[in-house]
């Protein structure tokens, strides 16, 4: 047994547990979480993974930590928050660890005894059982052992996942669709103007044609020949020069259009010229 602390040991323990904290810094500690409570620093919590090729693989275990007034000459208290089905753990919590108990030394310390209990779930000692009845099943049956563990690992030792945050949603519109008041159509100035019409005679098309020209003399002097010359498959405008009856010298303009393809079949054939007055 360890000598009685002096009157003095919560001072003594608290400088302790500072070192401690001090040398957690320059340790591996892995996957393992070791650290005191930040109000009160005689109070820790460890968090332990399910070690490698053992039942408890793949969960994760909380331990809550004690540390007493006369430390390093007493040992922590330690208990699992987290339940495990072993022999050595009981269904409250408490743990069945020599190091806990007579083997405990002061030159031990928290970080050394969370790794002893990591190794405690990798190798059970079902010689010292804290639970009799899961030692025997740990003897006699250890396939059915492990595969209890390992529900028990699921049920209470696998993290939980948070929920995925929720997918906003849009309110469904109950009201009517908005009609689109769309422009009436508006006709064109060429649709909605006539199409003026235009004075002619309809000729067949030739290289020269003659027609009569009506004399414009105040005195309605007779009539004169004119001729017109068509020039390709165009609409084109062309001078003519003409005499009247009094023998008068005339000159005119005249619009020649040739049709080259009559719409709908009917109104000329193609080739015909029409001679515009003008």
């Amino acid at each position: 047994m360890p000598p009685r602390p002096s009157a003095s040991a919560p001072g003594m323990a608290t400088k302790r547990i500072k070192k401690e904290i001090a040398d957690l810094s320059k340790e591996n500690l892995g996957a393992i979480s070791l650290q005191p409570n930040e109000s009160n620093i005689f109070n820790w919590k460890a968090v332990l993974p399910g070690p490698t090729n053992s039942p408890y693989e793949g969960g994760v275990f909380e331990v809550d930590i004690k540390v007493p007034e006369d430390y390093p000459f007493s040992p922590p208290h330690l208990h699992f928050v987290t339940k495990v089905y072993h022999c050595n753990i009981a269904s409250t919590g408490a743990i069945c660890l020599d190091l806990l108990k007579h083997a405990w030394s002061p030159a031990l310390s928290l970080y050394k005894v969370i790794l002893s209990l990591s190794s405690l779930l990798t190798d059970p000692n079902p010689a010292d059982p804290l639970v009799p009845a899961i030692a025997q099943e740990y003897k006699r049956d250890r396939k059915k052992h492990d595969a209890t563990a390992r529900e028990w690992v699921k049920k209470y030792a696998t993290p939980k996942q948070a929920p995925p945050p929720p997918v906003p949603t849009t309110k469904a519109s109950t009201s009517r669709p908005k009609l689109l008041n769309r422009p009436s159509p508006t006709t064109s100035a060429s649709a909605s103007t006539p199409i003026p019409q235009i004075a002619g005679t309809r000729r067949p098309a030739s290289t020269r044609d003659t027609i009569d020209l009506a004399s414009d003399s105040d005195e309605g002097e007779g009539q004169g020949e004119v001729s017109i010359q068509v020039l390709g498959n165009s609409s084109r405008s062309t001078v003519v020069n003409g005499t009247n009856g009094n023998g008068g010298e005339r000159r005119g303009t005249k619009r020649t259009r040739l049709n080259n393809a009559p719409a709908g079949g009917g109104g000329g054939s193609v080739g015909d010229a029409i001679v515009i007055d003008e």
